[in-house]
């Protein structure tokens, strides 16, 4: 599906219907421009989205310009990843980590096909 935006843009207006009202699972990335580990694991939540498209919605939120939504999941550093099922948070993954770990978290929530 060339062309097709895999990562989804979110902001504190339209993260409850991206995501929270989201049926299924969605991978939100809470970052930062200026965060250099925020850059490390940019490349690997795009992998992410290519790679689990139609089983796993990605989406980023820049913490900066949508300040209310970090506040509301308690989030204090950066990068966090947010991983919902049915609206609801089922992992929260800190700091930039290896494409292993995150495989690690998110697997075990995805649909079997």
């Amino acid at each position: 599906m060339a062309g097709t935006e895999l990562l989804v843009e979110v902001t504190d207006d339209s993260f409850k219907a991206e995501v929270v009202e989201h049926q299924g699972l969605a991978l939100v990335d809470l970052w930062a421009v200026w965060c250099g580990p925020c850059q490390m694991i940019a490349p690997i939540v795009e992998q992410l989205a290519q790679e689990y498209e139609g089983k796993l919605k990605v989406a980023k939120m820049d913490v900066d310009t949508n300040p209310q939504t970090a506040i509301q999941y308690g989030v204090q550093s950066i990068p966090t990843l947010l991983l919902f099922k049915d609206g609801e948070v089922v992992e929260k993954i800190v700091g930039a980590q290896p494409k292993q770990n995150l495989l690690a978290k998110i697997e075990p929530h995805l649909p079997v096909s």
